[in-house]
């Protein structure tokens, strides 16, 4: 009995390591790659496929971010010459008809100028950023999203000085494809740029280029500058579109080209703009550091004067009576070489920097006074709306 119970146990083992064997190899069987095409992956990728790859995904990703924005602004017409009294010779009024219609225009009628522009949704509650000059006396401002459907815009906050404004729309039930906000701070020339937008109506055209320069001033756009500098194709409508990198990541807003040149493009870093919204969206308003003083560039020839070996700083020319750096002992002929131990490149450089430095903070300049390097203290004012009279000629604001 017990023989045969060895044997029947055996044979079973035997069955079930069969049943487990054909059951394992129907699997590999099943599993393994048919003959037909195999979508690649990107380890297979030859490094250009690999690198178009990325642009096509960065498109797909962020073009539904991207609005056409359209403006109207309303214009009253001006009435033309009237009729002179006396004159009822029929054939004199059908002379004057021809020409000036038989009232002259209705002085009610509008003048309905469009304009254009982009946009990119940051907020799924329907906020857009753009260009200030986009929207600067708009009376309409109409969204049209990527897939064709219209909104009424509103503008939330505008800045001049940096060129940025912030519009709101109120979208319904259908979700919103919201853009990524990167880090520009980070960029190194050289880096693929990827520039998005509505050029002369062209909706959804995307462009590729590379980061030309960083810390472009002195461009003439705005007041406070500090523009990313590329060759992506920027044309009249792009203004107020991202500006993406190969992360799908926005790093600037377009907003600017040089009319006389190709290839060169301007935008805003989207480190500046994100202090400009946070502050549209909490206060309605931008508020700003101020330290009351005019500054003008450190030229060569003052340098080698003072002793020095470069030219990087900014003088102070005047000072204005009552400001913080009055109070803190600022001096006309003070060169100041770094604030909060940040070396000032040069004087527009400073500007943002007071700019962007919080209101009631305490800093720390190092300015070199009668050859001397000396440590000043002062503590940030905000800017007022009107900036007194200063003792002497106006150079540049800080």
């Amino acid at each position: 009995m017990r023989s045969a119970l060895r044997v029947a146990g055996a044979l079973i083992l035997i069955v079930v390591a069969a049943a487990a064997g054909y059951l394992f190899r129907d699997r590999l069987v099943h599993s393994a790659p048919s003959t037909g095409a195999i979508v690649p992956t990107q380890a297979t990728l030859s490094l250009p496929e690999a690198l178009q790859q990325s642009f096509v995904g960065v498109a797909e990703h962020v073009r539904p971010a991207v609005v056409h924005l359209g403006t109207i602004q309303k214009a009253k017409m001006r009435r033309g010459p009237s009729l002179p009294q006396g004159s009822d010779d029929p054939f004199f009024k059908d002379f004057f008809n021809q020409f000036f219609g038989s009232e002259g225009p209705d002085p009610r009628s509008e003048f309905r100028q469009p304009g254009l522009g982009s946009g990119v949704i940051i907020d799924k509650r329907g906020l857009v950023l753009t260009n200030f000059h986009v929207v600067k006396g708009a009376d309409e401002i109409i969204i049209r999203l990527s897939d064709k459907r219209e909104y009424r815009g509103q503008i939330l906050g505008t800045d001049p000085k940096t060129d940025v404004a912030l519009v709101r729309f109120e979208p319904d039930q259908h979700l919103l494809t919201v853009a990524a906000l990167g880090n520009s701070d980070a960029l190194r020339v050289g880096e693929w740029a990827i520039a998005i937008g509505n050029p002369f109506g062209l909706d959804q055209t995307v462009t590729v280029g590379v980061i030309s320069a960083t810390g472009r001033s002195d461009v003439g756009i705005a007041t406070y500058e500090n523009f990313i500098q590329t060759d992506a194709s920027i044309n009249p409508g792009n203004s107020g579109g991202p500006l993406v990198n190969l992360k799908g990541e926005v790093v600037g807003i377009n907003t600017a080209i040089v009319a006389a040149g190709q290839g060169i493009g301007f935008a805003i870093p989207i480190n500046m703009v994100k202090r400009v919204v946070d502050q549209l969206v909490d206060k309605g308003k931008v508020v700003r550091g101020w330290i009351g003083v005019s500054l003008q560039p450190l030229t060569p020839e003052l340098a080698q004067g003072l002793g020095m070996d470069g030219t990087q700083g900014a003088v102070v020319g005047s000072t204005i009576a009552g400001s913080p750096a009055a109070q803190a002992g600022l001096q006309q002929g003070d060169v100041i070489l770094s604030y909060n131990k940040t070396p000032v490149e040069d004087y527009r450089h400073i500007q943002r920097l007071v700019a962007e430095t919080a209101v009631g903070r305490t800093v720390v300049l190092e300015v070199l006074r009668k050859k001397q390097k000396v440590q000043v203290n002062l503590t940030i004012g905000e800017t007022p709306d009107a900036t007194p009279r200063r003792s002497t000629e106006q150079k540049q604001k800080g």
